[in-house]
């Protein structure tokens, strides 16, 4: 079998609703999705959202890496071949893990399907049939966000993660607010998308402290380990570490510096869903626990994700591979199951997902 052709989509996704964090205003994204085809029929489908706040390239610098450096220099390899693929993809181009994670993830469907069998099958098997999923309550007033909190029970989840970054009083307000509401029928995480000075992060963690909270997600710039191990020996609220988490060396400097307890891991940020569970399992040699998943992903990328969290024993409850919950399009023609606060593991071969025509003609970027 041969790689014979990378067709690639560029589509603009619109949100149900608009979502404020640290990093500003969402209210839609400009998404790639891409088809990978080889000379004997099998395909696979691989999808990423680049974000300015999250991904070290532009949308248009990973369109152009994908059309310009790997389409035309991957035809004709063996798909099949997951490991060299990435191997000749790094000798390409540096970096571009965006990028690299939308053709790593095409391989893996295709790998899937050419085996008749889910990628969980592909990373050793499964060890859960279904995963809980986590809630999220935006930089929201306290009494909204209180409703959010509410709303999310009555739907079924278990736990949801608070945005802050508005202020240290502000946010100690809102959480505040949705723990009065739910009491301890949810677990509550927070996560400050790098809003913080070392200073104010440690005020405000120890002023959370008696909230239970389950982790204090990058409180701190990506860029001072030091000051993330500061506010970690400082609060006692565990401390993740997301927009720091990129290729494996940025995990070893991170279990180093001894800046966080828990990673945040995403294939799309990670390179791909090789690199993510590769680094899984490096986080749980270190004695770090993980959390998965891109709050954004349109279904080919959750289902990326929701796999690598079946085969992972080291994942931490409550996913946050939570997209399709939140876009008003999507272009895969069987939707992903999101009920009760769950999602079932599917048992298709490949990642799960299809391709509706229709639906892609009708979100391409104009």
């Amino acid at each position: 079998m041969k790689l014979s052709k990378i067709e690639v989509f560029s589509l603009n996704i619109p949100f149900k609703g608009s979502f404020r964090n640290a990093h500003g205003v969402k209210s839609g994204q400009n998404s790639i999705v891409l088809r990978i085809l080889t000379d004997e029929g099998v395909t696979g489908l691989g999808n990423v959202d680049p974000d300015p706040g999250y991904s070290e390239e532009s949308f248009s610098e990973t369109l152009t890496t994908i059309e310009e450096k790997f389409s035309p220099n991957l035809l004709g390899i063996d798909p099949l071949n997951i490991v060299a693929a990435i191997k000749r993809m790094d000798e390409l181009v540096q970096g571009h893990l965006d990028a690299k994670a939308a053709i790593e993830m095409a391989l893996f469907d295709l790998k899937g399907k050419a085996l008749g069998v889910p990628v969980c099958s592909l990373l050793g098997g499964k060890l859960r049939e279904e995963i809980h999923l986590n809630g999220w309550i935006g930089m929201l007033p306290p009494d909204e966000a209180a409703r959010e909190a509410v709303a999310w029970l009555e739907r079924g989840f278990r736990s949801a993660k608070i945005k802050i970054g508005s202020g240290v009083r502000e946010d100690q307000d809102r959480v505040q607010a949705v723990r009065g509401v739910v009491g301890n029928r949810m677990a509550l995480r927070v996560d400050a998308n790098e809003a913080y000075s070392v200073d104010d992060a440690i005020r405000l963690g120890q002023g959370l402290s008696r909230l239970d909270l389950t982790l204090f997600e990058q409180p701190v710039s990506r860029h001072d380990l030091d000051g993330m191990a500061r506010v970690r020996k400082a609060v006692e609220i565990p401390v993740m570490a997301d927009e720091a988490v990129l290729g494996p060396e940025s995990l070893i400097a991170i279990i180093k510096k001894e800046a966080a307890d828990i990673i945040k891991v995403k294939v799309m940020k990670q390179g791909g869903i090789y690199r993510t569970a590769h680094m899984i399992q490096m986080a749980e040699a270190a004695g770090l626990k993980c959390v998965i998943g891109h709050g954004f992903g349109l279904t080919i990328n959750t289902l990326a994700e929701l796999h690598v969290a079946a085969s992972c024993e080291n994942i931490l409850e409550g996913c946050e591979f939570v997209g399709p919950l939140k876009i008003q399009k999507d272009v895969v023609s069987k939707p992903l199951q999101m009920e009760n606060g769950k999602v079932k593991v599917p048992h298709d071969s490949g990642l799960g997902a299809e391709l509706d025509e229709a639906k892609l003609r009708e979100c391409a970027l104009v």
